[in-house]
């Protein structure tokens, strides 16, 4: 077994938040009504993707009835559909579709991890919430040694900074701000930053971002990741 596969193990089995253990087996147990058939996944998710990846995406949270049903970041769901959709026109995905963990969706040259691996209620985890996930994304970090960081939105900015700022390698978030389309240069041999807004139904039904948008983020990427 890889050390991936160890974390991710890891990852399903921890039950350090109480509130989101609660909330993602009530979830699990009340389910929604078009998905009565389902038997929900009701645990932490963990990362998938490619693990030799040199793209590293992060999101912020499992939805309740998305990757908490099916045990799959950002599958079974709108975000998913949007996000997936663009990875697969960018040649990051073999297709553009993601429903199930056996729907044959394979990822090339990247991986996906969430912030917190739980559903957070109204999808706002707490602080506390937060920083108990923050040494799985560490150790995906350590493990995976991606060239590039892609983060979908403020909050899974922060907690990627917050991470290399609470280990020494970056001084303050302040010089890295937040806006959709930014890529960051940062310290010593860390990955390249790029920022994107994250794909919720908020954002995308609204326009704040668009697949244009989200494709061409992608595309800067991979300019760096072909040098």
């Amino acid at each position: 077994m890889s050390e991936l596969e160890k974390l991710n193990r890891e990852i399903i089995h921890c039950r350090a938040c109480p509130r989101l253990v609660r909330y993602r087996e009530q979830v699990a147990r009340d389910k929604r009504r078009a998905f009565l058939a389902w038997d929900y996944w009701g645990k932490p998710v963990p990362g998938f993707g490619d693990p030799r990846a040199e793209l590293l995406i992060l999101g912020l949270a499992p939805a309740a009835h998305g990757g908490n049903r099916t045990g799959r970041i950002f599958t079974g769901d709108r975000s998913g559909d949007f996000l997936y959709q663009a990875l697969y026109r960018a040649g990051f995905a073999n297709q553009p579709t993601s429903t199930n963990r056996d729907d044959g969706l394979a990822l090339q040259n990247v991986y996906m991890v969430a912030t917190v691996c739980c559903a957070p209620p109204a999808n706002k985890p707490l602080p506390s919430e937060l920083a108990n996930c923050r040494h799985f994304l560490q150790r995906e970090l350590e493990i995976l040694r991606p060239r590039a960081v892609l983060v979908l939105g403020s909050i899974a900015m922060r907690a990627y900074l917050g991470l290399l700022k609470e280990s020494g390698q970056i001084a303050t978030l302040a010089a890295f701000p937040f806006r959709h389309g930014a890529n960051y240069a940062l310290p010593g041999d860390l990955p390249r930053l790029f920022a994107s807004y994250h794909p919720s139904q908020q954002n995308t039904f609204t326009g704040k971002l668009t697949d244009a948008m989200l494709f061409k983020v992608l595309r800067d990427i991979q300019k760096l990741l072909a040098r």
